[in-house]
């Protein structure tokens, strides 16, 4: 540890206490536990530095294989105890949550902490049953993370300890890696050019879905990631995680057999308007060979903790549903990371066999799984909260497999949840028989920063063995995120209870708004589903409650994230009646009448978009500055803005038909995307009724697809920061449309 000299007098009471806990670290623990004690510190003086010094924290072996940590007073500091850096860090984030009602999310913090600090007057002493503690999906690296720097990642890296994740997935900086390999095996990075998508596209690069696409990428990016990647990789491993990193899985460059004539290569396309990708057959001696390499060259650059995430076919057919072919492919993937470390173990999303049932029966799915030894595979539960596959294929067959919450799919703004299957089913399978080897839990949404309360409720299931009493912790929630128990809120998240968080096990995720859907007279879109799983009259009463606690918990960050959204989640409901008006206008050839109803529907979008510019967690700009940062050059940065445009609005081309499927409804896109697209739809249907012309929904999609393209490509700056006070903008909203909304409502039930 490092120590500078300072005369300031704040500085060198921190200084000393550095000090007197490395001498205590010396005398005391042994040199396996020196730096976790450190890092734990550290950790301690990101979070909250002014009461740094009322901590210390101690060594503790695992108890019969499995994480521990306490958690007691003793000698006038709270004592940190744990196996690990991740189990202190828990034991930390238990003092601050249950003896300080302090929380911490992505999305509103309360660290307003009691002073003096209280005693634990009883040792906490808490036993994980879970070995792994998975997080993150491939999706997640691009649908939120695109932009990350490494503040952010430190950030993130702090929050995963303190709710004990212990294995992410790390797919920062994997086309450094990739970089290296096909160099090395004849291509040029010119060559390359065609292979490397843009950075938002990574996800579906890896995957084998798509080459090229938002490219090409720079080489400052490929170089200033593989350091970033490392930083990620150093961190997360000081404190006890072991990471999942990438193998190969068989997806080449496009002019692949250029350079290898006969290579045995299979051409596939994901559909949704992108280009073939190659797919390198697993019998082909190649794979092999390129699998090994890739192992070697990532140990080289970045190390391994022996866990490698590989998805061959994913959202994609096998050329073979042949049983022989499977486990015979299988065994070739396995032995591509095996030949070079013996050690390894092959984490295994079972996307696929949830997304593609009508292929992965049970006779190719054994196939594919025993071909590999149980103790070298590991199978992610991708979805076990709406589609678990473990409890229709004998736990996979014997393999460990760990249950995780999906739950965010392409980052879509919607209030929703399964909280049920959260608190029960975790623990259910922990005790069921039938579950094999349920080795760990996980998260693995599409994309974060939304819907805090979900992922806290998930990993309050990480030091607990026993279903959660979900009533007790949404008190308890409160409290800790609010700062102050309100007997409003309490009720207020009773209602939220029952309506956006009691979703049914069907559906990909909640209700999203028409507003963000391209402009029609369907209720719904291919890509936006608008239709309610609960009573959306139901959620009003919950703003209502919100509203009447504003006065008392204003000054709270959660709170003020909380009832923004409820608000914002009341008038996105709000959009879907208020089209059906302006449909039954038209139908009814009601000039005057599609008049009104469609200002109203465009000044909805207005407000909207003033309520969510109070809040960063809901900034377009935040998102735009973010990726244009990541370049050096106007070049670069055009490139990255391009990317975060798409990505968000049409994913690909202008005809791509899965456009809108990463919908937000932030502030910027609200009033800069969609309020344009539906202006243009109302002068079109309104030019149409005037002239007693027919309503052409092709040539409408044309010209929107023509302002959509340009828009992806355009420069217009957003706000970066919030403005105006979010409580003030709330009650503007709950009076002008309170009223409005309960009788539209009325009227469409």
């Amino acid at each position: 540890m490092k120590i500078k000299i300072i005369k300031n007098n704040k500085h060198k009471q921190i200084m000393s206490y550095y000090l007197g806990l490395l001498v205590m670290t010396i005398l005391t623990f042994p040199a396996t536990a020196q730096l976790h004690v450190q890092e734990i510190h550290d950790l301690i003086y990101r979070i909250i530095p002014q009461a740094t010094e009322n901590f210390t924290v101690e060594y503790i072996s695992k108890e019969d294989g499995h994480d521990v940590f306490e958690v007691e007073s003793s000698g006038g500091k709270i004592v940190l105890r744990g196996n690990n850096g991740v189990s202190a860090a828990s034991a930390l984030n238990y003092y601050l949550e249950h003896f300080c009602h302090c929380n911490i999310t992505r999305n509103g913090t309360n660290l307003e902490m009691p002073n003096p600090l209280p005693s634990v007057l009883k040792k906490v002493h808490k036993v994980t049953p879970y070995k792994y503690r998975y997080y993150l999906n491939y999706c997640t690296f691009n649908y939120t993370m695109a932009w990350w720097d490494w503040d952010r990642w430190q950030k993130e890296i702090d929050w995963m300890a303190l709710n004990g994740i212990n294995m992410p997935l790390a797919l920062t900086g994997e086309e450094a890696i990739w970089q290296k390999v096909y160099e090395s095996v004849g291509f040029s990075r010119d060559e390359l050019k065609s292979f490397f998508s843009g950075p938002a596209y990574f996800a579906w690069l890896w995957m084998g879905n798509l080459d090229g696409w938002g490219g090409p990428l720079p080489q400052h990016w490929i170089d200033t990631h593989e350091a970033l990647q490392k930083k990620i990789l150093a961190r997360e491993r000081v404190l006890g995680m072991t990471s999942v990193l990438p193998a190969f899985s068989g997806h080449v460059p496009p002019t692949f057999k250029e350079k290898f004539p006969k290579a045995q290569l299979k051409k596939t396309n994901w559909g949704y308007g992108f280009n073939d990708v190659y797919i390198l057959d697993p019998s082909d001696s190649l794979f092999i060979t390129i699998g090994k390499k890739f192992i070697e060259t990532q140990t080289s650059v970045y190390g391994t903790d022996h866990l490698y995430s590989a998805d061959t076919f994913n959202e994609n057919d096998p050329p073979s549903n042949d049983s022989t072919y499977l486990d015979a492919m299988s065994k070739k993937i396995f032995q591509s990371m095996a030949s070079s470390d013996p050690q390894a173990v092959w984490v295994m999303q079972g996307w696929m066999f949830s997304y593609n049932e009508r292929f992965w029966q049970p006779r190719q799915m054994q196939a594919l799984l025993n071909a590999i030894p149980n103790d070298h595979m590991i199978i992610l539960d991708l979805f076990s909260e709406a589609n678990p596959v473990w409890n229709r294929t004998n736990a996979y067959y014997g393999k460990p497999w760990i249950w995780n919450l999906l739950s965010n799919f392409g980052g879509n703004s919607s209030l929703f949840g399964r909280m049920r299957h959260v608190t029960y089913d975790p623990a259910i399978a922990l005790h069921d028989p039938e579950a094999g080897k349920m080795t760990g839990i996980g998260l693995t949404p599409e994309s974060i920063e939304q819907n805090p309360a979900l992922y806290q409720l998930m990993t309050e299931n990480v030091w607990r063995s026993e279903p959660i009493d979900l009533d007790i912790w949404l008190k308890s929630y409160s409290l800790n995120r609010y700062g102050r128990e309100n007997m409003q809120v309490n009720a207020a998240w009773q209602i939220l209870k029952n309506t956006v968080y009691s979703a049914s096990r069907t559906g990909d995720g909640g209700p999203e708004s028409i507003i963000t859907g391209r402009p029609t007279f369907e209720r719904n879109t291919t890509m936006t589903n608008t239709s309610f799983n609960y009573n959306p009259l139901q959620l009003i009463k919950a703003w209502d409650l919100f509203i009447g606690a504003s006065d008392s918990l204003k000054n709270s960050d959660g709170f003020q994230f909380d009832l923004v959204d409820i608000t914002r989640q009341v008038l996105a409901n709000y959009a879907t009646p208020l089209q059906q008006e302006f449909v039954k206008a038209y139908l009814n050839n009601d000039i005057e009448k599609f008049d009104i109803y469609s200002r109203q529907f465009l000044d909805l979008i207005t407000d909207m978009d003033d309520l969510l510019g109070t809040r960063k967690d809901f900034l377009l700009g935040h998102w735009l500055d973010d990726a244009r940062k990541c370049g050096i050059t106007d070049e670069e940065k055009n490139l990255y803005e391009f990317n975060a445009r798409d990505l968000i609005t049409l994913w690909g081309n202008r005809d791509c038909p899965i456009h809108d499927y990463a919908n937000r409804q932030w502030s910027g896109l609200l009033k800069g995307f969609y309020e344009p697209r539906w202006e243009m739809f109302f002068q079109y249907v309104d030019s149409c009724l005037q002239n007693n012309l027919p309503v052409d929904m092709k040539v409408f999609d044309e010209r929107v697809k023509d302002f959509e393209w340009q828009w992806v490509n355009g420069h217009e700056t957003y706000p970066v920061n919030p403005s105006n006070d979010p409580v003030t903008m709330s009650k503007v909203m709950y009076r002008k449309y309170l009223e409005r909304i309960n009788q539209m409502h009325a009227i469409a039930n």
